[in-house]
């Protein structure tokens, strides 16, 4: 790709909208449930599937999970999306009370 199209590549990449909201890491072997919010929930996953793969985890007791049942063993989940109306300062606040509802619903430790 070469000038005026990549520059228009990365104008579209910044430009895109990307989704806050809640999702869940699940042990399939154990039940065992983590919940945990983002503020783009198109990218989560990697992120949290690269720290549990390089062992660099900071949650203890799921990468000790992943590390005993392996990747095949993990599901991930989207179980909320916040409505892209939402303003970010009113966001961030919102993420965290429903967070707090789904480690409640779902009995689950906290990502």
């Amino acid at each position: 790709m070469k000038g005026e199209a990549r520059k228009a590549a990365i104008a579209a990449y910044k430009e895109r909208k990307s989704a806050a909201g809640i999702y869940t890491v699940r042990c399939t072997a154990t039940g065992e449930v983590w919940v945990g919010q983002s503020p783009n929930l198109d990218t989560v996953k990697n992120r949290v599937w690269f720290t549990l793969r390089v062992a660099g985890n900071l949650n203890r007791a799921l990468q000790k999970a992943w590390d005993d049942h392996g990747a095949d063993h993990f599901v991930f989940d989207v179980i909320e999306r916040l409505e892209e109306d939402d303003l970010a300062y009113s966001r961030d606040a919102l993420l965290k009370e429903r967070l707090a509802h789904w480690r409640a619903e779902l009995d689950a430790t906290l990502i």
